[in-house]
């Protein structure tokens, strides 16, 4: 599986099927080499993934994450090895934990220890049979891991780790526990715009809808954030620790800075500018292309 450029990490929900295949191909015609999709409230990740890669030809579509509370391992596995043979090995599988309140307060789910619950999950799902057509390739799998216990895990089980709103401090802390050979797909967003106060405007925005999640919270205090900085409309320090913002040098320059602490892959999401969330800034990936 060729990670070797950057990709696309971009909710689609808001997009028909139609113009989501279109968008992925013109993201695969710029030279990403994934597209990262997410699962919240919105469309099932593995039918949509089916449907991008059924649009595209060289293009891996990840799943960043698929919750691990909304099916049991076996049909996991089932829909993992399904999309990597269909594809030709281009199905990358991330899972994750989510977080309390959207498992419980959401889906009415009980939410277990994070690093006990998807070491269950991983043991399960390598015990589950699957009787079809094999992939010809092992299809890959990293975990949204932030702090150092499911870097771990993710280190001991899996192919790698794929951090989410994080920095390039938190991905050389990654790095070194991960070692040397795991995939560090680090995701980064990203606001093209040069006015301090309007790019942080727009990336407040973007995070405000995080920040009351404990997991995202714990990861940021862990980096050397303050509560205050965290709390409310969020500090300039958050802001620019956590987003990438400016001209197309100042962003690929944050983009380097993560391969250089050690990410093997890094994929941008674009915060559209003109504030519609749901719909692809087209200018930004143009300028960020490979």
């Amino acid at each position: 599986m060729d990670l070797s450029t950057s990709g696309v990490w971009f909710f689609t929900d808001r997009l028909t099927a139609p113009v989501a295949a279109q968008a992925t191909k013109r993201i695969e015609a710029l030279g990403y080499s994934a597209l990262w999709i997410p699962e919240t409230m919105g469309r099932n990740p593995f039918a949509h993934a089916a449907w991008l890669l059924a649009n595209t030809q060289r293009l891996v579509v990840a799943t960043g994450i698929a919750n691990i509370y909304h099916r049991e391992p076996g049909v996991t596995v089932q829909a993992q090895k399904t999309l990597a043979e269909q594809s030709d090995n281009r199905f990358l599988l991330g899972l994750g934990v989510s977080h309390k309140p959207l498992v419980e307060g959401l889906r009415g789910l009980t939410y277990g220890k994070p690093v006990a619950t998807m070491r269950d999950y991983l043991a399960k799902m390598a015990a589950s049979p699957y009787s079809s057509i094999e992939p010809s390739e092992r299809p890959p799998v990293v975990i949204a891991a932030l702090g150092p216990k499911m870097l771990e895990l993710s280190r001991d089980e899996t192919d790698g780790a794929h951090p989410y709103f994080s920095s390039p401090d938190h991905t050389r802390m990654a790095r070194e526990i991960l070692g040397p050979d795991k995939w560090l797909c680090v995701e980064q967003k990203v606001v093209m715009e040069t006015d301090p106060a309007k790019a942080r405007s727009l990336a407040r925005a973007t995070a405000k809808t995080y920040q009351a999640l404990p997991n995202y919270r714990n990861n940021w205090l862990r980096m050397g954030l303050t509560r205050a900085d965290i709390e409310g409309q969020g500090s300039d320090a958050f802001i620019d620790a956590t987003f990438a913002w400016g001209d197309a040098d100042a962003i690929k320059a944050r983009i380097a800075e993560h391969y250089d602490a050690g990410a093997s892959h890094v994929c941008i999401q674009p915060v559209n500018r003109d504030g519609n969330f749901g719909e692809v800034d087209w200018a930004t990936l143009e300028a960020l292309k490979p």
